[in-house]
C-alpha cells in the first residue's frame, strides 16, 4: 500500500538464516532481527494496455519501492525499527520523493506505551510522539515453523488510516472527512486485517513496523496485501545493542502530523491548478 497503484505482496524466495548465540550474563535479553519484503506491482486497467516489456520497465524503475529490507533491534522493553536505504535501480540515487511518505525510524517502548517516530516531509523533520497503536489480538492454536522457531498465529483488525498515518493518499483523505463527498460519507470505515506469527521462544512483545503486543517476537506479519518476514535473527550476542529514540524534529502527535501533510498536499494541488488557469 505504498501508493494507489501498488499492492504489496510478499514473495519470499531466498533461504534465510536464524541464529541464536550463547547468552551473555552481562547483558539483558536483547536481539536483532532483519525483515525482508518483496512487492508486486498492480497496474490495474492502465497495465492492461501495456506490453510485457513496458511492465518490466516500470517494475525496474520502482524496484527500490517494491523490494525492501528492515532491521529491528530490541531488548525486553524497547525496540527500534529502521528501513535500510536502497539506491534506485535505474538512476543509482535514493528515492527522495518516496521518503516523504515512508515510515521513518520507529522507536517503541512497551513498558511506557510510547512510540516515537522521526519523519521528514519535504525537507522538514518531525518527531512524532504518541501512544503505541492499540492491538487487540485474537490468539490461535495454529502453529508453523519459521526457521528453528515454532510460531503461533494471531489476528486483529485496525483502521487503515491508523496504520498508515505517516503516508498520504487522496482516497484516504476523503474517507477521513477532510475532503468528503456525499458518496464518500456513506462508505464504511476502512479497516485492515492483520495476521501475525509470533514465537514465545523469544520472550519479547515486539514486532516490525506498528505491530507489537504478542507474547513473543513477531517473525511474520501480513496486513492487507503486505507481508514482512524475518530472514535473520541474532539473540544475546556478546556485543551490547544500544537503542536510542530519535530526537530531532518538531514534536507532534500522529493526528497532528496527518493534518500537516494533508494540508500541504492540498496546498500543492491548489498551486498547480492556479498555474494552469
Amino acid at each position: 500500500m505504498l501508493s494507489n497503484a501498488i499492492k504489496l505482496i510478499f514473495i519470499f524466495s531466498v533461504s534465510f538464516f536464524l541464529k541464536e548465540s550463547k547468552y551473555s550474563p552481562k547483558n539483558d535479553f536483547q536481539g536483532m532481527a532483519v525483515y525482508v519484503s518483496k512487492s508486486k506491482l498492480d497496474l490495474g486497467r492502465w497495465g492492461a494496455r501495456m506490453s510485457e516489456a513496458q511492465k518490466k520497465q516500470v517494475a525496474a524503475r520502482l524496484k527500490n519501492r517494491l523490494e525492501k529490507e528492515f532491521t529491528l533491534v530490541f531488548n525486553k522493553e524497547e525496540s527500534l525499527f529502521v528501513e535500510e536505504e536502497q539506491l534506485d535501480a535505474i538512476s543509482g540515487a535514493t528515492d527522495s520523493w518516496g521518503k516523504n511518505f515512508a515510515a521513518g525510524e520507529n522507536y517503541k517502548n512497551v513498558k511506557t506505551n510510547t512510540q516515537i517516530q522521526q519523519q521528514e516531509f519535504y525537507g522538514k523533520k518531525f518527531l512524532v510522539k504518541d501512544n503505541l497503536q492499540p492491538m487487540s489480538w485474537t490468539l490461535s492454536g495454529e502453529t508453523k515453523s519459521i526457521g528453528n522457531y515454532v510460531c503461533y498465529k494471531a489476528t486483529t483488525f485496525v483502521p487503515t488510516n491508523d496504520l498508515l498515518w505517516y503516508s498520504f493518499s487522496w482516497s484516504r483523505m476523503r474517507s477521513t472527512g477532510s475532503e468528503t463527498s456525499s458518496e464518500d460519507s456513506e462508505k464504511p470505515l476502512e479497516v485492515t486485517q492483520i495476521e501475525a506469527w509470533y514465537s514465545p521462544q523469544i520472550p519479547v512483545r515486539h514486532g516490525p513496523s506498528e505491530y507489537w503486543g504478542l507474547p513473543g517476537l513477531i517473525l511474520e506479519v501480513s496486513a492487507g496485501d503486505t507481508t514482512m518476514l524475518c530472514s535473520k535473527l541474532v539473540l544475546n550476542s556478546n556485543t551490547a545493542i544500544e537503542i536510542e529514540a530519535p530526537q530531532k524534529g518538531s514534536i507532534v502527535t500522529k493526528s497532528e502530523y496527518q493534518d500537516i501533510i494533508q494540508n500541504k498536499m492540498v496546498e500543492f494541488r491548489n498551486n498547480r491548478m492556479g498555474r494552469r488557469r
